[in-house]
């Protein structure tokens, strides 16, 4: 390893000492750190989205040191260590690349390439232990954004044939569940019912996006950023006003709304 990465392992380990490190690094566990992993996941993804280069150095620093984290953690516990984790993912990413290393057939698009990592999944998946989840659906982490796991989860379907031949399919599905929402509401459905209705309505929107290869979550990053650019772009015009928006009609926010739409 580089002197680089010996120093980051030797932070790590004093923090984590008992005997004068940082007592909340000392407290932390796989689960409550697993959180703030998430959490550098995005940031790393926010930096991308902002094309920050300098921002995205940091966060990518930040991100490795929660990998350093748990591996230290590992290690007390006699489970692995940071080295582990760095032969363990440098042999899959061989074994998954044969056409790079192993002298494997070529593959010519990115397309074939996924494809063929998927059935490498797959064939490991189907090696393991009968104990194990055998599943198409096996390995799909819980932890997993929403709508990153339903198209996970709805790719893996597809690849042994559960899947609708067409977007128009999936586009009738969404209408099929926004009808049931809408019956739900009108028979005073309670919240339990309404909340697996809705659940249903997301799981088939992110489906139609599927189909048509959109990504769903990046589709509703982007209209996330399109709706805080817009409301920000109200709250401006009414400061030119002299009000803000708690203390303005919504029919006055809706025309200003219209305002920055068009003005785009």
């Amino acid at each position: 390893m580089s002197t680089n990465t010996d120093r980051l392992l030797e932070v790590m380990a004093q923090l984590r000492n008992p005997d004068g490190g940082c007592p909340w690094d000392v407290e932390q566990t796989f689960k409550t750190i697993a959180p703030y992993t998430i959490e550098e996941a995005y940031e790393v993804a926010d930096a991308i989205e902002i094309n920050d280069m300098v921002l995205l150095k940091d966060e990518l620093g930040d991100l490795l040191f929660q990998v350093v984290f748990h591996a230290r953690m590992a290690e007390e516990a006699e489970l692995f260590n940071y080295e582990d984790v760095v032969a363990s993912v440098s042999a899959k990413m061989v074994r998954r690349h044969p056409h790079v290393f192993g002298g494997g057939d070529a593959v010519g698009t990115a397309e074939a390439q996924l494809k063929a990592w998927e059935e490498t999944k797959a064939e490991e998946r189907r090696a393991r232990s009968a104990k194990e989840d055998v599943s198409a659906l096996a390995d799909v982490a819980l932890g997993m954004p929403a709508l990153l796991r339903a198209e996970k989860l709805q790719r893996r379907a597809a690849r042994v044939g559960f899947d609708w031949d067409e977007a128009k399919r999936a586009f009738d599905k969404v209408h099929e569940e926004i009808a049931e929402v809408e019956v739900e509401m009108v028979n005073g459905a309670d919240r339990q019912r309404l909340e697996d209705e809705i659940g249903d309505l997301l799981f088939a929107c992110v489906n139609f996006a599927r189909k048509l290869d959109i990504a769903a979550e990046a589709a509703l990053r982007a209209g996330n950023a399109k709706f805080e650019r817009r409301f920000r772009g109200i709250e401006a015009l009414l400061r030119q006003r002299g009000t803000v928006p708690a203390d303005s009609s919504l029919d006055e926010m809706e025309a200003c709304w219209r305002i920055v739409k068009e003005a785009e």
